[in-house]
């Protein structure tokens, strides 16, 4: 099979101007058009900026806005996924992430984990999404996209292999902390994002795709370090840090067929005990069972309907 060559555009969006970013992505998939690329992957919230607050409703847009209309007529003869506020029809805000291919919007993931810690106030501006779902794409390979948090919670990455993503897309707007450091210690968010990327991998099979943006918003970092990880939990490609640039890399999908056959890990999966498992610690946080967690003495709640009285 062909190699798949991907574009990593691991850009600085301009917080708030929608109309510049959006013609920097237009240079981007121009570009990696020319460069013979298959797939141009640009990371989260890219068309807005990251920290946008109050700004959120001011730059959300809804999928037949004109401006996305463009974008995705660029993609012709190629996919590209771009980050974005989307606006749905009962005015809600999401976090987004598009599949554009052959000049239309294929498929949106809405983010469905936002992070409410540390410097991160995602839930009290947008709405989380609700559905995780991989699709089929002119590329010739199932696609899984996801949005930073979203891979800090390790259903993510099971769910989409299972329903058929061979290859997992995560855009993400992951800020550094001590970048001032970074020469002399590493950085340990950086760390952290690999570790998780290598065990998504490994564990699904998968070729993971990780975009991650530069620049600062306000007083935030951004690192970069885009990367590509294969299903063995090799590293394909690594972007540097910190460096705004378009970083081509060719996939191998051949080498997903030979891991796959040689570790069957997910044909072996077990949906069915994970979902009789998922029943029971929802039927105990609701109340409706006995929570063994609360009290690691307390006897289990059978599952049977008690005896009618006589």
């Amino acid at each position: 099979m062909k190699p798949l060559r991907v574009a990593l555009a691991q850009i600085a969006p301009r917080l708030g101007v929608v109309d510049a970013n959006i013609e920097r992505h237009l240079e981007v998939i121009a570009d990696a058009r020319a460069e013979g690329a298959d797939l141009v992957v640009c990371p989260e919230l890219g068309l807005t900026g990251y920290l946008l607050q109050d700004l959120n409703a001011d730059v959300a847009m809804r999928l037949d806005d004109p401006r996305l209309t463009k974008l995705a007529r660029a993609t012709r003869g190629l996919s590209a996924v771009v980050g974005f506020v989307e606006e749905s029809a009962d005015h809600r805000l999401f976090i987004a992430a598009a599949l554009m291919e052959d000049g239309s919007i294929r498929h949106v993931h809405r983010k469905v984990f936002l992070p409410n810690y540390g410097l991160f106030d995602e839930r009290r501006f947008f709405a989380a999404g609700s559905i995780l779902r991989a699709v089929p794409s002119r590329l010739g390979v199932g696609i899984g996209l996801a949005i930073c948090e979203d891979f800090w919670h390790l259903s993510t990455a099971q769910l989409l292999a299972l329903d058929g993503a061979q290859l997992l897309i995560n855009i993400s707007s992951s800020p550094g902390r001590d970048v001032a450091a970074i020469n002399e210690v590493g950085l340990g968010t950086a760390s952290s994002w690999r570790t998780l990327l290598r065990a998504y991998a490994q564990l699904t099979t998968t070729f993971v795709v990780y975009v991650n943006r530069v620049g600062v918003d306000e007083s935030i970092t951004f690192w970069g370090g885009s990367e590509i990880v294969g299903p063995a939990g090799q590293t394909v490609f690594q972007a540097p840090m910190l460096e705004e640039g378009t970083y081509l890399a060719e996939i191998d999908l051949d080498e997903l067929r030979r891991e796959r056959i040689a570790l069957p890990l997910l044909r072996d999966e077990r949906p069915e005990v994970v979902l009789r498992q998922l029943e029971r610690i929802i039927r105990e946080r609701g109340g409706d069972a006995t929570d063994t967690t609360a009290d690691p003495d307390a006897e289990p709640r059978l599952d049977v309907a008690p005896e009618p009285a006589r």
